[in-house]
């Protein structure tokens, strides 16, 4: 079963995983994703052990990092952590299915690609589809370390797809600058030049309508 909770007090970052080491679970797992909002790529998901009782100095919601400061946790939770599994889904699978589906899909593969075999789950108001006890925490890249440790993974893994592999594929459409979100730019682009394959044709819809509307 999937507990859901949201603390309304301001919390420190390991509140969450002291009560559930207190109950006996060792290897508690934050997971997290990001580019459900994307017109362009896969939707990325991370899952990330952290030791018990580390404290990761800086962590936090990812969004509220800058880039440099992202890098630097990235290194230092890869270098610390007792496991991280990543989760990609691309953008056919995403129209397919639909982005909330595939975001999940992509927090299950996060969670099977674990090299430890985690016994509690905490999810950013989400629920993984796998066998394992979890709790959805609200806002959980903000009151959960393990889950903020998971965003950055997915951020800085996403980013670097779309600086490198993603941007020297498609160099005209200005991955590297706008990470596939809907700027100003890409959309210019995409108008320009249209959609590749790794663009989500369930997103454009809207777009190209709204496009029509101006003419």
């Amino acid at each position: 079963m999937v507990q859901k909770e949201r603390r309304t007090r301001v919390e420190d970052l390991l509140g969450y995983e002291r009560e559930y080491w207190e109950k006996s679970f060792q290897h508690i797992a934050g997971i997290d994703e990001v580019g459900r909002g994307c017109l362009f790529g896969d939707v990325v998901a991370a899952a990330v052990i952290l030791p018990q009782g580390l404290v990761l100095e800086g962590v936090n919601d990812s969004k509220k990092l800058s880039p440099k400061k992202r890098e630097a946790l990235f290194d230092e939770i890869m270098r610390e952590a007792a496991a991280v599994g990543i989760g990609l889904v691309d953008a056919e699978t995403i129209d397919r299915i639909n982005i909330k589906q595939a975001a999940r899909l992509a927090m299950k593969q996060a969670v099977e690609n674990l090299q430890v075999q985690p016994d509690y789950l905490f999810v950013d108001a989400e629920k993984v589809d796998v066998p394992l006890p979890q709790l959805a925490i609200i806002k959980g890249d903000a009151n959960s370390q393990s889950i903020a440790a998971a965003s950055i993974i997915a951020k800085v893994t996403r980013d670097r797809l779309c600086q490198g592999e993603w941007e020297a594929k498609y160099p005209e459409y200005g991955i590297a600058v706008h990470k596939g979100y809907a700027t100003k730019l890409h959309r210019e682009q995409l108008l320009l030049l249209g959609p590749t394959p790794m663009h989500r044709k369930s997103f454009l819809t809207h777009l190209f309508i709204e496009q029509q509307e101006l003419f």
